[in-house]
């Protein structure tokens, strides 16, 4: 299983089958899964549908690692259109946005002034923007910048915490003193054993003391797991802790798991799904395939039945 995450995590980063694929039908098909679409109006359809059934959702338009600011500029103006679209639908929704897409490897200064905007726009209509966490390259700068946003435009930002990294359990306590919002992943990055649980079952373990914590802490958390054994212990824990619904949300990624999206609908709780859209999409669809193999498995079968 190591053996496979680390065969797709380098095909995420191959440059010339990224090229191939972006422009190939046979590679938009197969994304078409986990990938709400090209467009904007795209994104908003599918937040549409899922609004229909109960379900929440953040929307990400896909990019990473831009090099000129006009680029930055480009993928931020994407995101200024989804925030007046999601206030023109009344949408339940908001955006995620990568630090590297708005230009954080070149200028760090770029990039805050770029994400200070969006969060001023999402205070004008009443939304909220997710600052999402990349490669631990990035963990620190990230995390920095949302508390600099956060003591400007207060609950109108937050970040991702990733539960393999040794140091996410101090994070959450530092975050948490701000009463910033987290959601809280596994990561899907191969990082060293140096900083980073090299076993699956220690992250799960890490991922479950940190949930419950994020849970009981007053501040609204988002659990972003598809995991259905972490999510049986923490509705095991709701019920015997008494803790409010109100209190965190559920969060899965599109097209994955959407049986258990809609049972957790149908037991109340808060269910938000991460809608990733637009031609850029092969890095995540192949980081997709490396944090689970059975949808490996489900692609395949999809494509020998069409």
């Amino acid at each position: 299983m190591p053996l496979l995450r680390s065969f797709f995590i380098a095909l995420s980063q191959n440059r010339a089958l990224r090229s191939f694929a972006e422009r190939s039908s046979v590679g938009r098909k197969m994304s078409s899964r986990f990938v709400a679409g090209m467009t904007v109006e795209d994104a908003i359809a599918a937040c549409e549908r899922l609004n229909r059934e109960g379900i929440a959702a953040t929307l990400d338009s896909l990019g990473e690692s831009v090099t000129k600011e006009t680029e930055a500029r480009r993928s931020a103006d994407v995101y200024h259109q989804l925030l007046d679209a999601i206030a023109a639908h009344s949408l339940n929704a908001n955006v995620s946005v990568k630090l590297s897409q708005m230009g954080m490897d070149f200028d760090p200064g770029l990039a805050e002034t770029i994400v200070g905007e969006l969060v001023e726009h999402a205070s004008r209509v009443d939304s909220f923007v997710r600052i999402d966490m990349e490669g631990s390259p990035y963990t620190e700068a990230t995390i920095s910048m949302t508390e600099h946003l956060q003591s400007r435009s207060r609950d109108r930002v937050g970040t991702v915490l990733q539960a393999y990294l040794y140091r996410t359990e101090t994070d959450a306590e530092r975050l948490l003193d701000q009463r910033i919002r987290i959601r809280l992943c596994k990561g899907a990055y191969k990082e060293p054993p140096e900083i980073a649980f090299p076993d699956k079952k220690d992250v799960d373990t890490n991922y479950g003391k940190l949930a419950r914590r994020m849970m009981t802490s007053g501040v609204f958390c988002g659990i972003a797991t598809h995991d259905e054994a972490i999510v049986e212990s923490l509705l095991t824990f709701v019920r015997e802790r008494s803790v409010s619904k109100d209190t965190f949300e559920f969060q899965m990624l599109y097209g994955i798991r959407r049986d258990l999206q809609r049972r957790l609908v149908r037991m109340g709780f808060g269910v938000r799904v991460y809608v990733p859209f637009g031609p850029e999409w092969y890095p995540y669809f192949m980081r997709r395939l490396a944090e689970r193999p059975a949808n490996v498995i489900f692609l395949l079968k999809n494509l020998l039945q069409s």
